[in-house]
């Protein structure tokens, strides 16, 4: 058995849970179900991050102590998780006696090191506030390029990075005065001195997309990270420096090892069997050794990789086995915007629509990389519809409606037909499981719609429809054989869907599922009461959340919302926000082509001759095809998720664009376009290839 510790990021309290916040805990949900449906015993802890000065300045706006603030702020988050189904072991706050205790101990750490340092620096200062302004809490007029309005890190209109005093005609964001400049002390944690360690740590924690992204800071000294801020602030006041107060990303990550300290209080368990204090940060994994694991979203990566790594090493400290890092959600392909209602928050979505549905849709678009990941509502309706309702929960309500009011509620016996479906569904079983335990849960969902198709074509040919007029026995042998694929199904859908299987779970009056469920089979043995198991959503629903949304934020303006690696942050350490995008009720046609314009296509048919892995890509695979007179064409397609062996696909013939024009590459030159009939992110398709190459193309 697997000892395995498991964090999401944790949410600002000075803001609402939203539906893009939720990519990062439903998928990190989803991954611990499965380790503890495995045997495994795991415990997912978060907390609410706390410090910093929006916090401050909000509880100072609506006249209450920031305690108050974010202890109504730690209600409105647990509530919206737990209505999604997010089930946390220690869901704390960054608030908390033993995250004071733990940041005041790793910061005696580094200072015993030598790994502290003080410089004087200029900064912004507010004499009507009284306070040194974050980058964020002052604009002004970009040094660089002249556009107004920008704030005091980086200018949106020119992409140049700066210091706030350099800004012309600076600004208070709270108060509109306009701010001195004044020279402040404050303390540094140096990487530099980390550098080796860091370049070699992060390949093995780190996917190679992303080791491959930060490894390029490598190539300069690492500056030094600036950990302290000046009162007042709401936060940890660092030992030793009064008026100073602990950067608000200093804690926030210790709040990590806090809350599962939290944890082990309340179950009677030391800290140092989960996460083992006083040892080298990278101690071998051994029988018993614990694993941790980060979810995390792709703007806070320097944190968790460069700075949160470095200070564990340097207080001996056990750091992340792998830092998993997912992309942002757009809605098609749009970011949100409050004006449009399509800045959607976790409690608006829940007054009109399931959480289920999102849950399955979230699952069936992850596929363990950094890429974006976009949810298309007219999509979302279909995919909900027609595979989690129309093709997976019919074969339950069909079944199991019928075997009540026509058998008494009683299976009977396999026959050898039915027996060969049920053994095709258990024989998926570690192939899900590998799916599931990379994180491709959308490869998980191909698979479990599979396993449906299977049993639903399985109901159709056999008809108990009829047969239920004519041979009672049969009819049983058949709804045995369906319903029997079907709770295999639901006890592979439980990770993502955990309600719905449970629901599923008493329709067999069962006590609880696990992955050994999966070696039973139901026979002679009778049925509970049929309840509901997942409904229909239709469009209407989607568009009364959007004009929801839209009223909610009607004061709101269009939207700024700062990331968490954003919140009152250093120079050079920002990241663009990880909030997510708009939603559309219908995605935009690309402009109208004539029947003239298409007739200009060259359509070929080409055997795939090799097919491999483009090294350092995520998505491309390399085609060589022989298409006949033409001869040899390579082509480049983006299909990767789709076909993570691409051998399958020698042999196979496609449909290519013969006259597209070649594209150069970073990887080569592309000589066409491979056509797929399909949904991204599945395998299968009408054709062999899912999209593109030459020309940007996708699929259709």
């Amino acid at each position: 058995m697997r000892r395995i510790v498991v964090t999401s990021a944790l949410p600002y309290a000075n803001g609402d849970i939203h539906i893009g916040h939720l990519v990062e805990y439903v998928q990190t949900d989803f991954w611990v179900r499965f380790q503890k449906m495995r045997g495994n015993e795991c415990v997912y802890v978060c907390a609410d991050d706390t410090h910093g000065t929006p916090v401050m300045i909000r509880a100072r706006k609506e006249g209450i102590a920031p305690e108050e603030l974010i202890a109504r702020a730690h209600d409105a988050h647990l509530k919206d998780f737990t209505d999604f189904q997010i089930a946390f072991d220690n869901y704390y706050t960054t608030n908390s006696p033993e995250n004071k205790e733990l940041s005041e101990r790793i910061y005696k750490a580094a200072e015993a090191a030598g790994a502290i340092t003080a410089k004087v620096s200029p900064q912004l200062y507010c004499e009507h506030c009284k306070m040194f302004l974050p980058d964020r809490y002052v604009k002004g007029i970009c040094p660089k390029c002249g556009a107004a309005n920008q704030y005091g890190d980086s200018c949106d209109k020119c992409g140049s990075t700066y210091g706030a005093e350099e800004l012309s005609s600076p600004k208070c964001t709270t108060c509109g005065g306009t701010p001195v400049v004044k020279d402040s002390e404050h303390l540094y944690f140096e990487l530099e001195p980390q550098h080796a360690y860091l370049e070699n740590w992060i390949p093995g924690h780190t996917t190679s997309d992303v080791s491959n992204k930060l490894l390029e800071w490598f190539k300069e000294p690492l500056r030094g990270w600036c950990i302290s801020r000046d009162a007042p602030y709401f936060g940890f006041e660092i030992p030793g420096h009064k008026g100073k107060f602990f950067y608000v990303w200093v804690d926030a990550p210790i709040g990590y090892i806090a809350s599962l300290k939290n944890w082990c209080g309340k179950n009677g368990k030391k800290l140092e069997d989960y996460w083992p204090q006083g040892l080298a940060a990278d101690s071998g994994n051994g029988a018993a050794a614990p694993e941790l694991y980060h979810f995390i979203g792709k703007d806070i990566i320097r944190f968790h990789c460069l700075f949160w790594p470095g200070m564990l090493q340097t207080a001996g400290i056990k750091g992340p086995d792998k830092v998993f890092v997912h992309g942002f959600l757009t809605v098609n392909g749009e970011k949100m915007s409050k004006s449009k209602g399509t800045f959607v928050s976790a409690r608006t979505y829940l007054d009109h629509l399931p959480p289920e549905a999102l849950r399955y849709y979230y699952a069936a678009k992850l596929g363990g990389t950094v890429d974006d990941m976009d949810l298309n509502l007219a999509d979302f309706v279909q995919r909900v519809n027609s595979d989690l309702v129309g093709k997976i929960t019919n074969i339950a309500s069909r079944g199991a409606q019928m075997l009540q009011k026509k058998l008494g509620g009683r299976l009977g016996t396999l026959d050898e037909e039915g027996r060969e479906l049920v053994e095709q569904c258990q024989a998926a079983a570690e192939t899900i499981a590998k799916f599931y335990e990379e994180r491709k849960f959308n490869q998980a969902v191909v698979e479990i719609c599979r396993l449906a198709d299977l049993a639903n074509g399985f109901f159709d040919r056999r008809e108990p429809w009829k047969t239920v007029k004519t041979d009672l026995e049969a009819t049983r042998t058949t709804l045995t054989a369906a319903l029997n694929a079907f709770r295999l199904i639901a006890i592979y859908l439980k990770s993502i869907l955990p309600v719905y299987a449970d629901r599923a779970m008493r329709l067999f009056g069962e006590a609880e599922w696990t992955w050994e469920s999966l070696g039973k089979v139901l026979e002679n043995t009778s049925l509970g009461e049929y309840e509901y198991l997942a409904q229909r959503i239709d469009m209407k629903q989607v568009e009364a959340m959007i004009e929801a949304a839209k009223a909610s934020n009607a004061d709101s303006g269009e939207v700024s919302h700062e990331s968490r690696a954003s919140k009152n942050k250093d120079k050079g350490n920002a990241g663009k926000e990880h909030v997510q995008s708009p939603v559309a009720s219908v995605e935009p046609l690309a402009p109208e082509v004539t029947f003239d314009d298409f007739c200009k296509l060259d359509l070929r048919v080409g055997v795939v001759k090799s097919c491999e892995v483009v090294p350092k890509s995520s998505k491309l695979l390399k085609f060589v095809l022989d298409a006949g007179t033409l001869g040899e064409r390579t082509i480049f397609s983006g299909i990767r998720q789709s076909y993570p062996d691409p051998d399958v696909l020698v042999g196979k013939e496609v449909i290519f664009v013969a006259n597209l024009a070649p594209r150069k590459m970073s990887v080569g030159v592309s000589e066409g376009m491979i056509l797929f009939a399909g949904t991204p992110g599945e395998s299968g398709g009408v054709l062999a290839p899912l999209a593109a190459a030459g020309g940007g193309a996708r699929a259709t």
